[in-house]
């Protein structure tokens, strides 16, 4: 059973299934960043793509899927072991390495 990452305030109605078609997307990412976000997908027992939809779903709500101080200190630790250490402006800066 998948962990929920984000503690939302809304009553919990039992809410039905409804199919869905996922694609591959190929897509690159800096490496400190994919490895922090496969970290917490492992910790809320979800795939990376699972773990990529909730986060897009939740932004396009405007709220942030970790809001919970105890999932932001798990991410703070992620980015000290993976030495990811730029903020949320740095990819205005990333260049390639040629």
């Amino acid at each position: 059973m998948k962990k929920s990452i984000s503690k939302e305030s809304k009553p919990k109605k039992a809410r039905s299934k409804f199919p869905i078609e996922r694609v591959q997307l190929g897509v690159r990412i800096e490496k400190r960043l994919a490895k922090v976000l496969k970290g917490i997908a492992e910790c809320a027992d979800m795939s990376l793509g699972e773990m990529i939809e909730d986060i897009v779903l939740h932004s396009f709500e405007g709220v942030s899927t970790f809001s919970d101080p105890k999932v932001r200190a798990k991410i703070n630790e992620l980015k000290k072991i993976y030495n990811m250490d730029y903020d949320v402006h740095a990819s205005y800066r990333f260049m390639e390495k040629a």
